[in-house]
């Protein structure tokens, strides 16, 4: 069972969708409360078509719950509710050499990351992660009223750990890129900050890599899918990807020119 699937391409453009996976080494079935359906409800499930856009992709396997690569490595295993979205994720609590196991598994994954960025920036100099996520809207019920749009946007873009200034001709034609685009009659909100600053995997990157990686968190609000449920809506879904595929052209472009 893997950790994540990575795939290396041309180019100094990646994409990531860390919290795609699902999956669950088989000793922790023992230990787990949650049911399928609520655990795929906090992971982002199709994050992983959003985030096929760059030659060079890294997809989680393993579900949130086992191992979260978007914390730190004392946090990325929750222990308690209040971590967890006020979840009991565990009918006893899980013991000392389990959670040891999951945190070697975040070792692995950033062991990995350091090594790949390292050489992505030796061979092109400046290179663009683009971390892509997913975030519930309707967190009351299916058949309740949705967040309030005015702090929810469609898309949150999250750069509160980036050197900012630094990295505004990447950011800001991106985001501009994206504002250009039209789903389901109206105009794509995209906004930054608004919901999200970035989690861990960002933050580790920019100060890893602080002048030669951007990595702006990418977050998609849930439209495209019944979050209860499951379901997808794929026409919506494709047309979100292909909005930040978009984007890539400019952002490659722009990449070339800090060379």
């Amino acid at each position: 069972m893997e950790l994540f699937h990575l795939t290396v391409g041309e180019g100094p453009l990646a994409s990531a969708a860390i919290h795609n996976g699902h999956a669950f080494r088989p000793e922790l079935s023992d230990y787990v409360a949650l049911t399928e359906a609520e655990r795929l409800r906090e992971e982002d499930p199709f994050t992983d078509v959003l985030a096929d856009i760059a030659s060079t992709r890294i997809v989680g396997e393993r579900s949130r719950f086992e191992i979260d690569l978007n914390r730190p490595r004392d946090e990325s295993v929750y222990t308690t509710p209040e971590q967890a979205w006020g979840l009991k994720v565990w009918r006893e609590p899980l013991p000392a050499e389990q959670i040891e196991r999951s945190q070697q598994l975040h070792d692995l994954f950033f062991g990995a990351m350091r090594g790949l960025l390292r050489q992505m920036v030796a061979s092109y100099g400046h290179v663009v992660l683009l971390d892509v996520h997913s975030y519930n809207h309707r967190r009351d019920g299916r058949n309740e009223p949705a967040a309030d749009e005015a702090g929810n946007p469609e898309v949150n873009i999250g750069t509160g750990s980036m050197d900012r200034e630094f990295w505004a001709p990447i950011v800001d034609p991106m985001i501009a890129c994206m504002r250009t685009c039209e789903i389901n009659g109206r105009p794509l909100d995209v906004r930054e900050n608004v919901k999200f600053q970035g989690g861990y995997f960002s933050r580790w990157i920019h100060r890893e890599f602080p002048r030669t990686v951007c990595a702006p968190a990418i977050e998609f609000k849930k439209t495209f899918m019944d979050e209860w449920a499951g379901d997808v809506d794929h026409p919506h879904l494709i047309k979100l990807r292909d909005a930040l595929r978009g984007c890539v052209p400019g952002i490659e472009e722009r990449l070339a020119a800090m060379r």
